[in-house]
């Protein structure tokens, strides 16, 4: 390749935390697929002080700034360095990975997979190795008594017809719980002594005969497809297909609404064959549903996440996970152990980011341009607080597609600021209960009403669609993200990818936004969460612009949770507001006239949202969809939680597989795809420009 060759020069490497940073002189040798570094560049002659072998590595640029990148070798070893700025960074980023993709292709194609062997731990390495001068005598395969069976060799094996399919399923299942047995034996074992269950070579097994069992799978259902497509069109009505999991009727097969009936199993619990099954056709309608806000309730649930409680007794279960992760890794498809799950879904997750409703209606209420402008951007930096459940990271539950979350808020129309000299509202927690009582006995003229519905518009990849609205406001905002996870070593990072737009009707006046990306930090000990990274904030009718950065937790020192920003006028670049503080405690907001304003998080009223009782709720909304895993959260029962989690999962993969056997696209319910993002059917822009179109017609 052009791009091959060999690079030189100096580059700051990360020794320790005593040493800290120091210049070394780094050396790209192509033809040998290592990256070598000296002292400095007169010692070049003598013995690198290290080498890391490239075939294999990850090259991974740092989110922390734009100078510092890390490579991880294969055996696990790491350098962190940092370059002189972006431009020598992505020089030796792109190099160093040209050099590991070359020579790791070619240990791909001059080691073809080996045939069928018998395989033992003891004879990976000579008889110096580690693993057997701790076990001379025995091995996994000898412990465990694991057999391996040479498939007959011969012609080229005709497609299966359905009862070969059959034994083959047969005999996978057997193959399954073999490994079932295999695992439950090392888990079984003590966690210390002489054959421990965190012994590197058997969580390598581990993770080894679950990969292979899930290939295994994967290759009976292409046979499944095949044979399904052979025969596509010839079948009878009614016939049925024995697939991997229970046998569905091609008749009535799930399209967007239509039955689908699973055979109930009698060893599984009424709840977790409901989540197997699919409701009534006249239930499962994708035709939008009109919620009333008056069915709504107020939400008495409150699931704080402040206690460690399984994380803490799993430790073992998140190392032989990490064990299996890459740095870099995209984790979308990973499914990830229930204990560390929020009791929430993720939708519901973005409707508590609306929690300060008075805040949202306020900013259509500025006097000007630039008052607007600073109120949306008030209202963005308190909605983080709340969409946060206590103080321990945990993962809110991944929407299946096409569920849905509807709620509101009410507020009375007293408590929402006016003018400029308006304040924040800081009741006590006891005073927003008697605010919530006193507003029963108002009238519909005596509050605002804010109405909010989420959708999970695709499985993968993983996007979701919400929208509210105050009608009386005339305002709206609509927005879709999609979540991209990745596995950063000692942490957990999501990228919020999408757009949001804030419509203030009565100005003309639209607002795109941004979200930050999220890290579940020391994944390993008291996980918590980083806000990080610049959004921007821009109306360009008004030429008002905002700019905020997260700011992550630097190396050294720092202070947790960090935010600043500005607000400036694009045309004259004059900054109208500056601000500063964390986004979880307390905000200050300095104008141009000099006065400065301090916003205390933690005192902020938060408004309960209102959601219909679960038996209004459709078999799709999420609490409903979600309530058997939630309620065994509670229980603190993670063993009917994952059952409960796993047969929608279930669900979800069988439904996903049918459509894409018999062609069905997935169609949404609330929201349409409009370029790359998605927009709510019905949005308030489109209602108020009728509305008004109707009314100059009639005039």
């Amino acid at each position: 390749s052009d791009h091959m060759e060999n690079i030189y020069g100096y580059l700051m490497k990360y020794t320790n935390l005593v040493t800290g940073w120091q210049y070394r002189f780094f050396v790209l040798n192509n033809d040998a697929g290592l990256l070598e570094y000296f002292v400095n560049e007169q010692s070049r002659h003598l013995k690198p002080r290290g080498t890391l072998q490239l075939a294999g590595a990850v090259i991974s640029p740092s989110d922390e700034d734009s100078h510092t990148f890390t490579v991880n070798a294969a055996s696990g070893e790491q350098y962190k360095l940092r370059a002189t700025d972006a431009k020598e960074r992505q020089h030796w980023v792109s190099r160093l990975q040209i050099c590991t993709q070359h020579h790791t292709e070619a240990i791909g194609k001059n080691n073809p997979p080996l045939k069928s062997r018998s395989f033992s731990l003891a004879s990976q390495g000579s008889a110096n190795s580690p693993g057997v001068q701790r076990r001379p005598s025995q091995n996994a395969v000898s412990f465990f008594n694991v057999g391996h069976h040479r498939l007959p060799t011969g012609k080229r094996v005709p497609i299966m017809q359905p009862d070969h399919l059959v034994d083959v399923r047969e005999m996978m299942s057997q193959a399954e719980g073999q490994q079932r047995d295999l695992i439950r034996s090392i888990e079984c074992l003590p966690v210390s002594g002489h054959l421990t269950s965190l012994d590197q070579d058997l969580l390598m097994l581990k993770a080894t005969s679950m990969a292979t069992m899930n290939c295994l799978n994967d290759c009976f259902h292409i046979l499944q497809l095949q044979h399904a497509s052979q025969q596509k069109g010839s079948l009878p009505t009614g016939t049925t297909i024995s697939w991997l999991e229970p046998k569905i009727s091609l008749a009535n097969h799930f399209k967007n609404g239509a039955a689908q009936n699973f055979p109930a199993e009698i060893n599984k619990p009424a709840s977790v064959r409901e989540e197997q099954s699919i409701a009534e056709p006249c239930q499962l309608t994708r035709e939008p549903e009109e919620v009333n806000p008056d069915e709504e309730l107020e939400d008495i649930c409150d699931d704080k996440e402040d206690d460690l409680g399984a994380v803490e007794e799993q430790r073992s279960v998140i190392l032989h996970l990490l064990s299996q992760l890459k740095l870099g890794m995209d984790l979308t498809r990973v499914v990830l152990p229930t204990f560390i799950l929020e009791k929430r879904s993720l939708l519901e997750m973005y409707a508590d980011f609306m929690s300060h409703p008075d805040l949202f209606i306020a900013i259509t209420n500025g006097t000007t341009p630039e008052e607007r402008m600073i109120r949306f951007v008030e209202y963005y930096l308190t909605s983080f607080h709340e969409g946060r459940k206590g103080a321990i990271a945990k993962k809110p539950y991944n929407p299946i597609i096409g569920e849905t979350f509807h709620c509101s808020w009410r507020m009375l129309k007293s408590d929402v600021a006016t003018d400029a000299g308006s304040n924040f509202s800081a009741h006590t927690p006891s005073e927003q209960v008697t605010l919530s009582k006193d507003m029963e006995g108002q009238t519909d003229l005596d509050y605002y009403t804010v109405k909010f519905v989420a959708e999970q518009v695709s499985h993968h990849p993983p996007v979701s669609g919400f929208y509210a609205e105050c009608v009386e406001r005339k305002m709206c905002v609509n927005a879709h993200v999609w979540t991209k996870s990745k596995f950063l070593g000692m942490s957990i990072g999501v990228t919020m990818v999408g757009e949001g737009l804030l419509s203030l009707l009565e100005h003309g006046e639209e607002y795109t936004f941004s979200l930050p990306c999220a890290y579940a930090r020391s994944i390993l000990t008291v996980p918590w969460v980083e806000l990080g990274g610049k959004v921007n904030i821009n109306c360009a009718k008004t030429g008002y612009s905002a700019s905020i950065n997260f700011h992550t937790k630097p190396f050294y020192g720092g202070k947790l949770h960090r935010v600043t920003g500005e607000v400036k006028q694009n045309t004259t670049n004059t900054v109208v507001c500056r601000v500063q503080g964390e986004w979880n405690s307390v905000l200050e907001f300095t104008y141009s006239n000099g006065e400065t304003k301090y916003v205390d998080l933690t005192k902020l009223s938060v408004t309960r949202k209102r959601v219909r009782p679960l038996e209004k709720q459709g078999p799709f909304e999420s609490r409903r969809l979600w309530q058997h895993v939630t309620e065994s959260l509670r229980d603190g029962d993670i063993d009917k939680a994952t059952e409960h989690k796993r047969a929608l999962e279930e669900r979800q993969r069988n439904e996903e597989r049918l459509r894409a056997e018999t062609e069905t696209p997935w169609c949404t319910k609330y929201f349409l795809k409009e370029g790359d993002g998605w927009v709510y059917h019905k949005p308030l822009w489109k209602t108020v420009s009728a509305v008004q179109t109707q009314q100059t017609d009639t005039n």
